[in-house]
């Protein structure tokens, strides 16, 4: 599968009511460390570049080119993915650098307006074999934007998927961005509601503020691309904290980072666990470099 491929792995996990891991990415440990964690869950993974990792960089393409060069590598199917980017023109340079799956984020928007701007967008991907995914209901804690209470109506998440003709689609069922406990509830009967509306698979953005029993009930329910971040990023840096308390004559930046990535290697094992993606990634599938376990 190449890299970008995300289609066959978002198809057959929905048919299979599996979910696949999505996690966000900050710079190459992040990359390495969650390919690492596929390949020794032997499961399918998305690495994905937000927008906001793209301003911390100062450009798409630098970082976009590693992931891709990291996704070739893998034993695993693995999908680069340009998560919530609200610019157009974030689309376009995400397309020329190879990225093959975005997500058109206009939820912002009036309806109508979002309705408009993102069946352009999928319009202009469709015509280069672009998967995109996009947001009906608001999302809690998105940049201080979204309602927490916010819940997406299954009628119209299917009349929105339908005037839009996109491939995915995220929904408000509970969730909120950047949570750092793990105490969101999410409303299950709602999940499988909008799965029985929606003919697209269902994308859970807000992941890390989601228990483990609950996120395994929301992919049994009828989530399939569960979007993770801020877990990462908590184990990230309290294995820094740790190794950096441990030895504080540490300057080498790449011993503590190493312990970074460890830990972020670790978490992303679980989780595919977790999610049912462990072992689902079969030998036909698997790219050019050995499996991984992480060390």
């Amino acid at each position: 599968m190449p890299p970008g491929a995300i289609g066959p792995m978002m198809v057959a996990a929905r048919r299979d009511n599996q979910g696949v891991g999505a996690f966000n990415i900050i710079g190459i440990e992040h990359a390495e460390a969650i390919v690492t964690g596929a390949e020794a869950a032997r499961a399918p993974v998305v690495l994905q570049i937000s927008q906001n990792c793209v301003a911390y960089h100062g450009a798409l393409e630098p970082l976009g080119l590693a992931a891709l060069a990291i996704a070739r590598a893998a034993a695993v199917p693995v999908a680069v993915h340009l998560d919530h980017a609200c610019d157009e023109s974030l689309v376009r340079q995400a397309a020329a650098v190879g990225i093959g799956s975005v997500m058109f984020d206009a939820s912002t928007l009036p309806y109508a307006d979002n309705v408009r701007a993102t069946r352009a967008v999928a319009r202009w991907c469709r015509e280069r074999g672009i998967w995109v995914e996009s947001e009906i209901g608001e999302i809690g804690g998105k940049d201080g934007v979204h309602a927490a209470g916010a819940r997406t109506r299954p009628d119209e998440a299917a009349a929105y998927a339908a005037a839009t003709g996109v491939d995915a689609l995220a929904v408000a069922v509970g969730s909120s961005h950047a949570m750092l406990t793990r105490d969101a509830v999410l409303d299950l009967e709602l999940i499988g509601a909008i799965r029985r509306a929606v003919p697209v698979p269902l994308v859970l953005h807000g992941s890390s503020g989601v228990a483990d029993d609950l996120l395994a009930a929301a992919v049994r329910a009828g989530m399939t691309k569960i979007n993770i971040a801020t877990q990462l990023n908590k184990a990230f840096t309290a294995a820094i904290r740790g190794c950096l308390a441990r030895d504080s004559a540490l300057v080498d930046p790449r011993r503590y980072t190493a312990a970074g990535r460890e830990a972020v290697c670790a978490e992303v094992t679980r989780l595919l666990a977790v999610l049912g993606a462990a072992g689902q990634a079969s030998a036909g599938q698997a790219g050019a470099g050995p499996a991984a376990a992480c060390s």
